[in-house]
Formats: C-alpha cells, structure tokens, sequence
C-alpha cells in the first residue's frame, strides 16, 4: 500500500522526485542545470562549469532524507553526513564531467524516449522498484497509472520532486549512452589474448638465494639526501595529491561527566519515578520530561532496545516502573503501559479518505456512511474502487495483503492488532481517514507497551568551566615553537590527525571536529589554535604541523613517507654487493647459498599472473626477470621488495596450446569493462580541471 507503507517516501527517495509527465519531459530535454555565478556560493569549478553551494546543499539534503528513509534513523551521525556529502559531491562532479561529453557528441533522450523510461514496454528499473509488485518483481501498471493520474492534483512539493527524479533519470540515460559509446569500443585481440593465457598458465621451476632487507638494522645504515632524490624522482608518479591535506598534533582535555555529574543526574531521574507512577497520560508525561521524545508504542519481546529491560518488562504488571538505569549515555526510567497477547500477521483491506482536502470532520463522517454501506450488504471492493484515493490498493478491491507488526504506520497497526476478524474499524493516521476491514488473523504473541523517559548524562557548568580552563591555561603557555615542550611539560598525551582533509567532520578520537578541521585550513604551517576548540565533551587546543598541497607533492613533503622505501634501496646495494661477492667463482646456486651465509630455497609452478613468494609477498622484478632467463643460468642480483635475490631457472612447463581463444578474450574483455567505468570518470576527472572550495563552506 503506497500511503501506509510509506511507498511515496520510497518513491521520492529512490532518486529525489517527479512534476506533470509531458510538461516537465519537454522542459527537462530542452533545460541544462543552472548555477549560480556569484563566487560568493561557488563551492567548485569542474573545467567552466560553477558548482553552487546552494544547488549541493539542496541535493545533500535530498540524500541525507533519502538515507534516513532507508536505514531508518533519526539525525545522522557526524560521519555519515561526511558521506554523504562526499557521495554528492562526486555526484555533481561526475555530472558535470560527463554532460561536457555529452553536449560535445550530441547525444540526447527525446520526448518519446522518455515516456517510454517512464511507461513504455521497458520502462527504467527504477520506476519498476517504485511501482512494482514486490511479490513477483514486474511492474503494477494500475498502481503507475493511478500514480501519473493523481499527480496534478498532488502538492507542489511532490510535483517538484517528481520532477527531480524524472530529471535525474535522463541525466542517467545520456551517461549511460555515454559510457557505452566508450565501452563498446574497447577491444581485445588474439595475440593479448594469448599473452593472458601464457601469463596465467606458463610455469617456471627455479631456486633461489635471498638476503632479507630485515637482517640490517635501520640505524644501520644512513641513507643521503642523493638518495631520497633518486627514489623520489623515480617514484614521482606516485606522490600526485587530488586534494589538499593538512596534518596537525592535538591534545584532548576531557570534559566527560564525572561521577558527582553522575549522582547529581541519577537523582533528578529519581524524583521523576514517584510523578510517572502517578501519571494517566503516560505520552504526554514522556513529551514533557523524556529528552528522547518517542511515543510509546507495543512491541514483541526482544524489541525493546535493552535486554535486561526485555526481560522484566514481558513479566511485570501493567503500571510498573524500573529504573533509573544507565544504558547509552542516559539515566532512563521504563513503565509498562500495558501488556496484551495479540496477532502476529494480519490481512487487511483499507478505502483511504483525504482529510486535507475536505476536512477532517467531513472524512470522518464520509468513512462511517461508507461503513454503514458495507454493513448494509454494499461490496468494500466497489466501494474502494469508488471512494479511496489510495488507488494502488483500490484496484485491488482496497487489499493491503498480510502485514506484521511495525509493517504499517503506529496507528493503523494499533487498530488491526487489537481488532476481531470481521471488524470494521475507522482510524485517523498521518496519511488522512481509514475505513479497515479486517480480514484474518494468523498466530499469537505478547506485545507490550513500554514508556521511556531519558534524562542524558551531561557534565555539569562546574566540571565544563575546570576542564575548560585546564585547556585555556595550556594554550596561553604556548609560541608557535615550544609545543612539543609544553606537551612533555604538562604530563599530557598528543594525538597527531594525520592528512585530513578539507572536508572532514572527524578526526581520530573527536567524533566531531569540523571547526576543528575548518581552523586547520585556514591556519599557517606551524600555528597553534586560535581559541579552545570544544567537540562534544572535548576541549581541543592543536598545532598545525604540515600542508600537502594539491597536486605532486615536494620531496620534503613525503620524505617521512618514503623514508622505509629509501632506507630499503640503501640496504639493497649493500646486499646486491655481498651477492656479487658470492657469485664470484660460484658456478651453482648452492655454491651462492653457501657464501652468502643462507640456504638456496625451491620454488615450483609459480606463474607470472601471481608472483608471490611463499612465505613474502608479490616480488615483481624478481618474477618478471624469471620467465625471461635461461635456465640452468646463475642471474644477477636483483633488489626487490623485500630483500635481495639471486636465482637460477630449472625450466618452463609450457601450457597446452589455447584452444578457445573466443572464450579468453571474452574473460579479458569482461574484466577491462569493469573496470572502464571508473577509469573513464577518473581520467575526465583529471581532464576537466577540478577546483574544490567545499573547506570554505561546510
């Protein structure tokens, strides 16, 4: 049922929206998006294309109302809504790199097509998930007609979200023309083909000798500054930044409650349990006093949120009250309303009155005279047909199907789970006035209704104003060089959150930290906090120790980074050395062993598809100078990942002759277009110039 299983939220969140179908086709084919050209809401360029603060933040709040719809949560962590603006961030940015190749090429939906994504013989999967029978996966055509039907008489706000989604569908369809363009042009030949085959099945037997980098300790060796160049320079490919990163040392003065915050807390809670006790009402009572405002509402066993509250609750008396108990950061009180055995699944049918629109004294009167006609022998499904405007479940005679307990809106299932078979109810929800029928009952179980009132464990203005001035005499110690100092002084613990973001919302151990995060980017190298930084229950005070620009970075930018990797080729020219040295007047591979103060090792079957080493890890140069040597050949050595080898092939076990060259180049071409898709975004990412100014915004 659309109204009473939310299916119009699932409609508009599957992709934001739908307006009057052959109106806004027409309007969406001829219109491009807009953006706003004062640089004052410029969030972003994408090569000549402006972003709009105003337009992301629009569409961030669509995705954040979809996800909520989805997952079923209230507000959304720090974390999450950092998702989701990234999410739709890389949204935006796709768009306008792909509608720059799709106005350069021409490409287009029409009117027609369009219609038929919507109504035609295929219509687009998406309008099938939103008007589809979930029981065999096909598109409900009454349930989409009777939708398009309604339409012009729905609200603005559905109309423009109607609109949104037809919008995004096309958007959808010219990327999607787009990428096949490109994707069909990818091919792969016979002698790729065969060079893929002979990689994954060409075999080669071989011993050899190695020196692990491990066996020479890191202060050891003193690595120079020609050094860090040559591997910089080697390896500069490697070190492009997409987007600028800063990096900053931090100390956290904890201002969680503490445990006379704790007492003072429990005991407001407990002079709350004498007046719920008392109370008639316990809703309102909880609307009053809880911090968490949730209705009480019945529920089976093991849904109540808390097991222990689980348990006592489906064997006490109506009118009981435990607590204050802590459970999540909260002194909670729980009464039982009321306990009762009801029906586990029900089938229903509904006719639906709009209150909205005449009223709802009037709705309620038009459903008892349409009550009073079934009673009088009037059929409900011609009555459905006639008078429910939801027509999804009035062109089925007004049939919801079989639904438990929580399938429905809070009201609706309280009036069918506490109904007879053969009831007539009417009740009122959100959705307007309905007409029930209750049709059968299957099964039987305990329910209970259970009110809670949370009182939230919060630090006191006393503990606050210590902690807080614990942090503000911290910072008035320090100049921009003496903080690691007055760190050590202090006795305290630094944190380091390392290349954050522009954008970020959290760092390591701070939940929320985006003013935090917004101070970083708008500081000098080697500044320390303009103010205390309170997050949460933390008082922040950070030093801003590094800025990685966009774009490649400096030597002294990753030389801490690479600095393994340099000590690494140091280590290695010393252990090549020692191999040559074992080399000389060695004719096997045992000799090479026995003067490099090792063992010579087998390997069997090891393919050029998988170098990994037993025991290692993937050795690429030593793999790939493998298969192309002689065998029964002392090499030369070779420095690779983890250590120095010497080696000597044996032989090659060469595969039979391929056989179905259709099939290897249809595995090959299956794994290239997998991977197409985000390959091509990347590169039109790179091509059209991406300026990010989201740090200044969020």
């Amino acid at each position: 049922m659309g109204f009473l299983r939310d299916r119009m939220g699932k409609i508009l969140a599957i992709s934001i929206g739908f307006s009057l179908l052959a109106f806004i086709i027409g309007e969406v084919v001829r219109s491009g998006g807009s953006f706003f050209k004062d640089d004052r809401d410029l969030l972003g360029e994408v090569g000549s294309e402006k972003v709009s603060y105003t337009d992301f933040n629009k569409k961030v709040d669509q995705n954040s109302a979809q996800f909520r719809q989805q997952s079923g949560q209230g507000a959304l962590s720090p974390q999450i809504t950092s998702y989701v603006q990234e999410t739709t961030w890389n949204q935006m940015v796709a768009q306008a790199v792909l509608q720059k190749e799709v106005d350069n090429l021409g490409l287009q939906v029409g009117t027609d097509e369009a219609k038929s994504m919507v109504s035609g013989n295929e219509p687009n999967p998406q309008i099938v998930q939103a008007f589809g029978d979930p029981k065999t996966g096909q598109l409900d055509r009454t349930r989409l007609n009777g939708f398009l039907s309604q339409l012009p008489t729905l609200s603005p706000e559905i109309k423009q979200q109607w609109s949104d989604f037809i919008t995004q569908m096309i958007e959808a369809k010219l990327q999607e023309k787009y990428v096949s363009l490109v994707t069909n042009s990818l091919y792969v030949n016979s002698l790729e083909a065969k060079d893929d085959y002979q990689n994954k099945n060409k075999l080669a037997n071989f011993k050899y000798v190695f020196l692990n980098y491990s066996s020479i300790p890191d202060n050891k060796v003193a690595a120079t500054d020609a050094d860090y160049q040559a591997y910089y320079d080697d390896h500069k490919a490697e070190f492009k930044n997409p987007q600028e990163l800063r990096s900053f040392d931090f100390i956290s003065f904890s201002a969680a409650p503490s445990k006379s915050d704790s007492a003072a807390i429990k005991k407001q809670a407990e002079k709350l349990v004498v007046d719920f006790k008392a109370s008639t009402n316990d809703s309102l009572f909880v609307q009053i006093n809880a911090e968490t405002k949730t209705a009480p509402a019945y529920q089976h066993k093991g849904h109540l949120g808390d097991p222990k509250l689980d348990s006592i609750m489906f064997s006490a008396s109506n009118g009981f009250v435990y607590g204050p108990y802590l459970s999540n950061g909260s002194y909670k009180i729980a009464k039982l309303v009321n306990s009762r055995v009801e029906p586990d699944s029900v089938k229903a049918k509904h006719i639906l009155i709009d209150d909205k629109t005449i009223g709802h004294d009037k709705a309620l009167a038009k459903a008892d005279s349409i009550k009073k006609l079934i009673e009088g022998g009037k059929s409900f499904a011609d009555l459905a047909n006639l008078y429910s405007v939801d027509k999804g479940s009035a062109a089925k005679g007004g049939e919801l199907g079989t639904f438990g307990r929580g399938a429905m809106v809070a009201p609706f299932d309280d009036a069918v789970f506490s109904a007879k078979k053969g009831d007539l109810k009417i009740v009122t929800t959100q959705f307007g006035v309905h007409l029930i029928q209750i049709e059968d009952q299957k099964g039987s179980s305990k329910v209970a209704k259970v009110a809670i009132v949370d009182v939230p464990l919060k630090a006191s203005s006393e503990t606050q104003t210590a902690v807080y001035s614990k942090a503000q005499s911290f910072l008035a110690s320090l100049t921009k060089d003496n903080f690691d100092e007055e760190v050590k002084k202090s006795g305290l613990k630094k944190q380091t959150a390392a290349d954050v973001n522009g954008v970020a919302m959290a760092i390591p151990g701070v939940n929320s930290a985006r003013d935090l995060v917004r101070w970083a980017f708008g500081a000098a190298k080697d500044d320390f906090s303009d103010k205390v930084y309170i997050e949460g229950d933390q008082y922040v005070v950070a030093h801003l120790t590094q800025i990685k620009p966009k774009g490649t970075l400096s030597l002294e930018d990753v030389k801490k980074q690479i600095q393994p990797m340099v000590l690494n080729q140091v280590k290695g020219k010393t252990l090549t050395d020692k191999l040559q040295s074992a080399l000389n007047g060695a004719s096997t591979i045992d000799q090479v062993a026995q003067k490099a103060g090792t063992t010579a090792n087998p390997i069997q079957n090891m393919v050029f598809a998988n170098p990994v080493i037993p025991g290692y890890s993937a050795e690429y140069k030593l793999v790939g100078t493998v298969f192309g040597s002689q065998p029964n050949k002392l090499s030369k050595p070779i420095a690779g990942q983890q250590g120095a080898y010497v080696f000597v092939l044996d032989s090659f076990t060469n595969p039979p002759a391929m056989t179905d060259a259709v099939r290897e180049k249809q595995q090959l071409s299956q794994a290239l277009l997998q991977r197409a898709d985000s390959q091509l975004f990347e590169a039109l990412k790179d091509k059209a110039n991406v300026k990010d100014y989201r740090a200044k915004f969020l």
